[in-house]
């Protein structure tokens, strides 16, 4: 199954709820739970500071299920702004690199674009 990076921003009353009631403070259960219901599974949750205030990877059965599972959070009104990026394992890394040098080779398209 494909794996997410999802980044999120909490909203500032959903922190200052978090500090103010003991239940609301494991977010990564919260989180596991809906990524469970919709068929995934969360790999990893992590709070953080800098520009996002949490992230985690989830593996989905696929992206339309991905995004549901997103908007289904997000939808919540608890974050203020979510990014969600695609990974890719190493070894399907390689694969696309050499799918893209084999359409370039039948292209007669030269690797990089025009040269320099």
């Amino acid at each position: 199954m494909p794996l997410y990076l999802h980044q999120w921003t909490y909203k500032d009353q959903q922190i200052q709820q978090m500090l103010d009631d003991v239940e609301e403070i494991d977010r990564a259960e919260l989180v596991r739970t809906a990524t469970e219901a919709f068929g995934g599974s969360l790999h990893h949750f992590f709070y953080c500071f800098g520009e996002f205030d949490g992230v985690a990877i989830a593996e989905f059965p696929d992206e339309t299920t991905a995004l549901a599972c997103v908007m289904s959070i997000y939808g919540q009104g608890r974050i203020h702004s979510v990014r969600t990026t695609p990974l890719f394992l190493p070894e399907d890394g390689v694969k696309a690199i050499r799918y893209a040098q084999e359409v370039l080779m039948k292209t007669g398209a030269p690797p990089g674009g025009a040269k320099r």
